[in-house]
């Protein structure tokens, strides 16, 4: 498996890993290094090899100077891409030749961002080797959301990508059944190569335990984000929304924790300062699981504000179906897959519009009865239908069929 993130802190690529260590396979991992990682240790049963992360420039949009700054900052932008891209292939291309000595593998399951990845497993299928292609995120969608462009050579560049992975790849899956249309429609790729395995929560590790003290004596409404902080995340959203809740509508009766790490960091930190949110919110950064489990066991509302774009409308987020493992009720915009997912264990506001996100927390503080309907409806459906032992089999069903051609010619051969 190749994922530009770190391992085992990529819930996705943890739970897919661990649960086909746990079917029989043999699995190793090439990731990013993290603070304090090993370069190679097993997690789990899993082999995994870790790489310093590169970073050149900060990736972020910048809209505040001249034409001539602007101008700049895409330039950056691209050749930082384009660099950290070329230089994460291509150490994914070294180690794992090594591995392929050192320990064997039948198969590369590339995770995506990058599409880039699709060279290393064009590259081992010279050799006999299968190739997965995890399709995360929409690549052309995601540039686009994250800068506000249109189409352009970028974003061709990234359809190349996407293509040649799918077209590559002996099973792709999809996380929606969404992706899985733009799969077989844009990329004229077979239907029956493509498998959904929706972002299902692991219960053994998403549950409710005893909540954080400190927060349960502020007496207030805690409210609640969990996950990734990029420009396309809509954080600026949540807190342009806070604001509204706390001047606009006048309420003082709530405290947002705000769980997680991302290139907008720093920045969201500073806006909420300019909002002067200082007394209402708190930036945690990256925390370990147990930190992470008593905020969340603490939360009365929790909150997805990615905005409508054209990789949020048909993108599902794990962090939404986390939230309904804890039994937690959500105020979300209305975003085609979020819908699918969360059901009525939201509340669904018009797309981008702040006040009336605010207005929705405002109503949900008021009402401790219909949180707890909401709660309770999302976890049920958690437990019968999204749960990671009931969405991880379909990715047993896509390794069945990547290797079963090779088991009726083996049958044949030996008859």
């Amino acid at each position: 498996m190749l994922v530009e993130s770190q391992f085992p802190g990529d819930p996705r690529v943890r739970n897919e890993a661990f649960t086909l260590v746990d079917n029989g396979f043999q699995v190793t991992v090439i990731a990013l290094r993290g603070p304090g990682q090993k370069p190679h240790e097993v997690v789990n049963g899993t082999s995994t090899y870790r790489l310093p992360r590169l970073t050149l420039f900060k990736k972020l949009p910048d809209e505040r100077h001249s034409q001539f700054w602007r101008l700049l900052n895409k330039v950056q932008v691209v050749g930082g891409y384009v660099t950290e891209y070329a230089y994460f292939t291509l150490a994914c291309l070294v180690v794992s030749i090594y591995v392929a000595f050192v320990e064997g593998f039948d198969a590369i399951h590339a995770h995506n961002p990058p599409d880039t990845l699709v060279v290393v497993g064009a590259f081992h299928r010279l050799f006999g080797k299968k190739f997965v292609f995890d399709h995360h995120d929409l690549s052309p969608e995601l540039y686009r959301s994250r800068y506000g462009t249109k189409h352009s050579f970028i974003s061709h560049f990234l359809r190349f990508f996407e293509r040649a992975s799918l077209k590559f790849a002996d099973v792709a899956i999809a996380t929606n059944e969404s992706y899985r249309e733009i799969d077989i429609e844009r990329n004229a790729i077979a239907a029956d190569k493509v498998f959904v395995v929706r972002n299902g929560p692991d219960l053994k590790r998403v549950r409710p335990v005893d909540p954080d003290p400190a927060l349960i004596k502020k007496g207030c409404a805690i409210l609640g984000y969990l996950g990734a902080m990029n420009p396309q995340d809509g954080l600026d959203y949540l807190l342009r929304a806070l604001r509204y809740l706390a001047y606009d509508l006048k309420r003082t009766d709530f405290y947002c924790v705000l769980i997680g790490s991302g290139d907008s960091l720093d920045e969201l930190r500073s806006l909420a300062v300019k909002l002067e949110l200082q007394d209402h919110v708190f930036f945690t950064g990256y925390i370990p699981d147990a930190d992470m489990l008593r905020y969340l066991s603490s939360m009365d509302i929790c909150l997805d504000p990615n905005p409508s774009s054209p990789l949020n409308d048909v993108s599902t987020w794990i962090k939404v179906v986390e939230y309904m493992a804890m039994g937690k009720p959500i105020v979300s915009f209305d975003l085609k897959e979020t819908r699918v997912s969360a059901g009525d264990a939201a509340v669904y506001v018009r797309p981008n519009d702040e006040a009336e996100f605010a207005r929705a927390i405002s109503q949900l503080i008021d009402d401790p009865a219909r949180r707890r309907s909401m709660g309770a409806w999302g976890l049920n459906r958690v437990h019968t239908a999204l749960k990671w032992d009931i969405t991880s089999r379909n990715l047993l069903a896509a390794y069945h069929h990547l290797f079963r051609k090779d088991e009726r010619n083996s049958t044949a051969a030996a008859l």
